[in-house]
């Protein structure tokens, strides 16, 4: 899959694709990633991407015609489903990553200042998405937030698909406990079944111990289901 971001801080999404699993996955040409600078798509000399609110008001609003531009260009080719980072869209969720993995090629929209020209969203926004209920400076975290979480899905990436598949909210549940060596760490030992070697015995401890973290740390989730 291929997912492209928009935004005034391209220099920010360095580090992170070459990092991990996503480097890693950008590397073995299983996901591709670019950064595209919103600066490149203006037309005055000053490349400028805000200007004041129409009706007064404090701070700046990012103009349309730039993202108009991008968007024009970015999806010339192609089909592409353009998201918004917005604190107002909708919550993202492990059934939505899953979704987005499926959606095909994206475009991942970072707004700043105090928000975007609400006719970018008329035009060309297809979904807008929250990370949170809290507003950052910009839609550049919560794209890498999102650019992780989608690549995860895309086989390959993950180098264990159980990995995957057992992690957090998969199966409606929080994860179980993990250990590894040493077998005893300030007192506290690993769980016997766990070095039974009994696999049946393993997995409904696995299944008892998820269950009872969701109970005590997101009983909403039981709820839920």
């Amino acid at each position: 899959m291929r997912i492209d971001v928009v935004t005034i801080f391209p220099g920010l999404f360095g580090p992170f694709l070459e990092t991990s699993l996503v480097g890693k996955a950008r590397a073995a040409g299983l996901v591709e990633i670019e950064a595209w600078d919103l600066r490149d798509f203006t037309s005055d000399r000053h490349r400028s991407v805000d200007d004041e609110p129409y009706g007064g008001g404090g701070g700046m609003v990012m103009t349309a015609p730039p993202w108009l531009a991008a968007m024009d260009r970015i999806g010339a080719d192609r089909s592409v489903h353009r998201i918004l980072l917005s604190p107002q869209g909708d919550r993202l969720d492990d059934a939505r990553v899953r979704k987005l993995a499926e959606v095909g090629d994206l475009v991942l929209m970072c707004g700043r200042y105090e928000g975007i020209d609400e006719r970018v969203r008329e035009l060309v926004v297809d979904e807008e998405l929250s990370i949170g209920d809290y507003v950052l400076n910009g839609g550049e975290v919560a794209a890498m937030v999102v650019i992780e979480a989608v690549c995860r899905q895309v086989p390959g990436v993950v180098g264990l698909a159980d990995s995957v598949e057992n992690e957090s909210f998969r199966n409606g549940l929080l994860d179980y406990p993990h250990y590894t060596r040493p077998p005893v760490v300030g007192g506290l030992s690993v769980p016997e079944v766990l070095r039974s070697g009994d696999h049946k015995a393993i997995s409904e401890w696995r299944r008892r111990m998820a269950l009872r973290a969701t109970r005590a740390k997101r009983p909403d989730l039981l709820d839920e289901g």
